[in-house]
């Protein structure tokens, strides 16, 4: 059998029990480290490397005091991230409900997970007026009613394509800071209006093969004064 490669050791040997504490003493690494074999093999002693030529010291008088704050030493996240596991309840063409935000109480299409463990959802935007957003699964509701969106294609959208572009900062003068100048709100890029046109032109001939759905995903759920929410079937 062909002998197996060593893989690089990635964690510590003496991982921290809080912040600057290792789990083990100073002569437990003395052992594990295997330090005593080392001196065994050169007659009691470490070997002795080339010293390497030292940094020019910088000029003027060294510090008087040693600084008066701890300096902190930073922890290693070892932590791999898991994909987001998707509801069982929430599959694509499901109907969900928003809970939060600008669309709040508007019934959705779900159309797909992205990478980041967001919903895709739309209105669609001609029906109710909800565009292609990302959503968090626990901000929604998912009903028992269902579309079929296998006609619906979705390949294109990812998270970078929500990505909005950085806002670069100016420097303001001083009669510029008291002023309050209004922000011109930026028009939507034409390829995403295409985009928008194109998913509802697809989603549209699912919606209008089942009859009562459209005015359905047109109307906003809320609650009204007698309803029970946790009596509620969706």
């Amino acid at each position: 059998m062909a002998p197996k490669e060593k893989k690089p050791r990635t964690a510590s040997r003496n991982p921290d029990l809080i912040r600057g504490i290792g789990k083990f003493s100073k002569s437990k690494m003395y052992h594990k480290r295997g330090i005593w074999a080392i001196k065994a093999k050169n007659g009691g002693a470490l070997p002795k490397h080339a010293a390497a030529a030292e940094p020019e010291k910088p000029s003027g008088k060294p510090p008087k005091f040693y600084p008066a704050d701890d300096v902190k030493k930073p922890i290693a996240n070892r932590r791999k991230p898991k994909p987001t596991k998707l509801r069982a309840s929430i599959t694509p063409g499901t109907v969900l409900i928003l809970l939060v935000g600008r669309f709040m109480g508007k019934r959705v299409v779900f159309l797909k997970q992205l990478p980041s463990g967001l919903l895709l959802v739309t209105g669609p935007f001609k029906v109710n007026g909800v565009p292609l957003r990302r959503v968090n699964q626990s901000y929604v509701i998912g009903t028992s009613t269902k579309i079929d969106v296998s006609g619906v294609n979705v390949d294109k959208f990812d998270d970078k394509y929500f990505k909005k572009e950085a806002k670069k900062k100016k420097t303001k003068t001083e009669g510029e800071f008291f002023e309050t100048e209004k922000e011109e709100k930026k028009a939507l890029p034409q390829e995403k209006k295409d985009d928008q046109k194109a998913v509802d032109a697809q989603l549209m001939k699912a919606i209008e093969a089942v009859p009562d759905l459209k005015p359905y995903l047109g109307a906003r759920f809320s609650l009204r004064s007698g309803m029970k929410p946790h009596e509620l079937v969706f």
